[in-house]
């Protein structure tokens, strides 16, 4: 619930005190508060079109609904906490974004040369299930020139960390690597246990 307050509510303030591409440099050059709207996936992969984005934002509902089944069979069972934490940070993540997706379009005005408002006059700048995700959290910390031996992009200009990204995000890939990372401590006794029950009942 912390995840999903703070994701909403850092969207929320970059909605209603910034307009689209405005920068707040945080740290320097290295932590920036940069303002884009991703009508796609995470980090700024996109899922195009019309009918792309209104099948992205189902899809993430129905994920969703199969995390909330998980978590709660996985409470139910017993199962490590850690592996909890862990899908709970997915679930919370997806939701966040899916709020952007089925609600943004219709409760905001545009962000372009202008700093939004909510619950415009005229409407929001989309339909029901196709608002873009807030984006606002940009690492740049490493920028420069890859070396010429670099094969294909020897030469061209890098930055490192660029993908923009929000709480969200981060939460999501958190919980992925905690359970790439500690898959065998927190789920292969879940799974055998899961397995055992099939054979039995």
């Amino acid at each position: 619930m912390a995840v999903l307050l703070a994701d909403q509510a850092s969207k929320f303030w970059v909605k209603l005190n910034m307009y689209m591409n405005q920068q707040i440099h945080v740290f320097g050059d290295w932590f920036i508060i940069h303002f884009t709207e991703n009508p796609g996936m995470a980090f700024g992969l996109e899922f195009g079109g019309f009918y792309g984005k209104l099948f992205l934002t189902l899809f993430r509902i129905v994920f969703v609904f199969f995390i909330v089944r998980f978590v709660l069979a996985l409470i139910k069972d017993g199962a490590p906490k850690g592996g909890v934490i862990a899908v709970t940070l997915i679930l919370a993540g997806a939701i966040g974004n899916i709020i952007d997706s089925v609600f943004y379009g219709v409760i905001f005005s545009e962000s372009f040369h202008q700093v939004a408002t909510l619950f415009p006059e005229g409407g929001g700048y989309a339909p029901w299930l196709h608002g873009r995700v807030v984006d606002m959290l940009y690492f740049p910390i490493i920028k420069g020139y890859l070396p010429d031996w670099v094969p294909f992009y020897g030469g061209d200009y890098f930055v490192f960390f660029r993908p923009i990204f929000n709480i969200a995000d981060s939460a999501i890939t958190v919980g992925v690597f905690i359970i790439l990372l500690f898959y065998r401590r927190y789920f292969t006794a879940y799974f055998n246990k899961e397995d055992e029950k099939k054979t039995n009942g």
